[in-house]
C-alpha cells in the first residue's frame, strides 16, 4: 500500500507539474517557420496568423523564412525541433500530401513526425482557357478534347505541382488526352496560355482574375466544392459532372510530434480564434483564399484523404521527383 500511495502521489505531482507548465506557456517568443521566401502568399498568410496568435498568447510569434526543396526543408526543420510548442510551421499541402509520394528520400514521415494543429487556408483554383478555344463551359471543353486527342496543350507551374496534378486528375476522370507543358512558375505559364502556345491552365484565382475580368482569357470552372465570391458566375467542377476533381491548394499549421496536449490546446485556441476573426478573413480573401480553421482531428482526417487522392494520381502517372 505504501508503494501504491507513492506511485499515486508521483502521478499526481507529474500531472500538476504538466498543468503548471502549460498554464505558464508561453514564457518566451514563438517561431513560425514559413518554408518559402518572404513576400509570397504563404508568407502573407503566416504573418497575419502570427500577429493574431501573438496577441492571444501574450508573446511575439516571429516569422522565419526557410525556403528550399518546394517547402520540404522548412517543414523538416519543424519536424526536428523540440516538441515544446515554441517552434511551429506553416506547411504547404505539397509537403505533406504530394511530395511524400513523389520522392523516395523524404526526411520526415508526414503521418508521424508532426503535431497537426489546424488547417489555415484554402486557395481556390480556376481552370481557364485561351479565348480561341471553342468552349464556353467544361462539358464543351471535354467534348472538344475528346474530338482532338493529344492536339492541345496545358501549362503548369512545374512537374509535380498542384497545377500539374489537377489536370492529370481531370484527365483521368474525363478520359481525355491533353499534353503537359511545365513552366517555372505561374506567370510564364499564364503568359504562354494567353499567347496561344498552350490552350489551358489551372491556376490560383489571384493570378488570373484580372485577365478573366478583362476578357483576355475565359474561366470555365473553379476546382472547389463551392463557388467563390471573386467569380460568382463561374460554376464548380461538381456542377459540371466531376465532383472528384477538387484541387484547392491549402496550408496548415503544424508543430513537431509529441507537443504536450495542454500546450497543443493553447496553440489551437489562439490559431482558431485568429482565423475566425473578421480582419484575417478579410486579408485572406484579398488573396482569393478562405480562412479554414479545423480541429486537430479534422486536420488529420483531411490530410489522410488528401494523401489518398494525390497519391493515387502520382502513382497513376508514374511521376517521380528524384
Amino acid at each position: 500500500m505504501k508503494y501504491i500511495g507513492m506511485i499515486v502521489m508521483f502521478a499526481v505531482s507529474m500531472l500538476m507539474s504538466g498543468a503548471a507548465c502549460a498554464q505558464a506557456f508561453p514564457v518566451k517568443p514563438l517561431h513560425l517557420i514559413v518554408p518559402f521566401p518572404a513576400g509570397g502568399p504563404a508568407d502573407i498568410y503566416a504573418r497575419e496568423l502570427s500577429q493574431g496568435m501573438a496577441s492571444r498568447l501574450g508573446q511575439p510569434v516571429l516569422v522565419e523564412n526557410r525556403g528550399g526543396a518546394a517547402g520540404v526543408l522548412g517543414v523538416d526543420f519543424v519536424a526536428k525541433a523540440a516538441p515544446d510548442g515554441y517552434t511551429l510551421g506553416l506547411n504547404p499541402a505539397s509537403a505533406l500530401v504530394m511530395t511524400p509520394f513523389a520522392r523516395t528520400n523524404m526526411p520526415y514521415d508526414a503521418r508521424k513526425d508532426f503535431t497537426l494543429i489546424t488547417v489555415v487556408a484554402k486557395n481556390p483554383e480556376v481552370l481557364v482557357v485561351n479565348t480561341s478555344v471553342p468552349a464556353k463551359d467544361l462539358r464543351e471543353f471535354i467534348a472538344y478534347l475528346k474530338a482532338n486527342p493529344g492536339k492541345l496543350n496545358y501549362g503548369s507551374t512545374g512537374s509535380g505541382s498542384v497545377t500539374h496534378l489537377a489536370v492529370e486528375m481531370l484527365k483521368a476522370e474525363a478520359g481525355v488526352d491533353i499534353v503537359h507543358v511545365p513552366y517555372k512558375g505561374a506567370v510564364p505559364a499564364l503568359t504562354d496560355m494567353m499567347g496561344g502556345q498552350v490552350q489551358m491552365v489551372v491556376l490560383g484565382i489571384p493570378v488570373v482574375l484580372p485577365h478573366i475580368k478583362s476578357g483576355r482569357i475565359r474561366a470555365l470552372v473553379v476546382t472547389s466544392a463551392k463557388r467563390v465570391a471573386a467569380l460568382p458566375d463561374v460554376p464548380t467542377t461538381a456542377e459540371n459532372g466531376y465532383p472528384k476533381v477538387l484541387t484547392d491548394y491549402w496550408y496548415g499549421l503544424v508543430g513537431p510530434a509529441a507537443i504536450p496536449q495542454a500546450i497543443q490546446s493553447r496553440l489551437h485556441a489562439a490559431a482558431v480564434a485568429t482565423l475566425e476573426s473578421a480582419s484575417v478573413q478579410e486579408q485572406y480573401a484579398k488573396l482569393g483564399a478562405l480562412a479554414f480553421p479545423t480541429t486537430s482531428e479534422e486536420y488529420m482526417t483531411f490530410m489522410l484523404a488528401e494523401q489518398t487522392k494525390w497519391g493515387a494520381i502520382i502513382k497513376a502517372i508514374g511521376f517521380k521527383e528524384d
